[in-house]
C-alpha cells in the first residue's frame, strides 16, 4: 500500500491509498476523510460513501490537489489495518 495524506482544494484532508498519480490526475483507493468528533480528537469516515464498491479506483483531477504527502505513522498503521487483507498483530510483544 502507499498510504498518503492528499490535502484537497476545499479544505479535506483525504488519507487513502494512491495507486498511481501523474501532472493530470490521481488514482487512489478507499479514500477516508478526517473529521473532528465532539470529544476534540479526529475520526474517519469514508470520503465518498456512496460508492457501490468499497475498492474501487477513483480518479481525482490534479487541479483539485493542494499537495500530496506522508502522513503520520500512527495514521498509516491504523488505515492499513482497517484495508490490509492481510490481518496483522499489533506491535506491542509479549514477555
Amino acid at each position: 500500500m502507499n498510504v498518503k495524506l492528499i490535502k484537497m482544494w476545499s479544505g479535506e484532508d483525504v488519507v487513502a491509498d494512491v495507486v498511481s498519480e501523474d501532472v493530470a490526475k490521481v488514482i487512489i483507493k478507499n479514500p477516508i476523510v478526517a473529521l473532528p468528533t465532539s470529544t476534540g480528537t479526529l475520526g474517519f469516515a469514508p470520503w465518498s460513501p456512496l460508492l457501490v464498491e468499497k475498492d474501487t479506483p477513483l480518479e481525482v483531477v490534479r487541479g483539485y490537489v493542494v499537495y500530496i504527502n506522508k502522513p503520520q505513522a500512527s495514521i498509516v498503521e491504523q488505515y492499513e489495518q482497517q484495508f490490509s487483507p492481510i490481518k496483522t498483530p499489533s506491535k506491542k510483544l509479549v514477555l
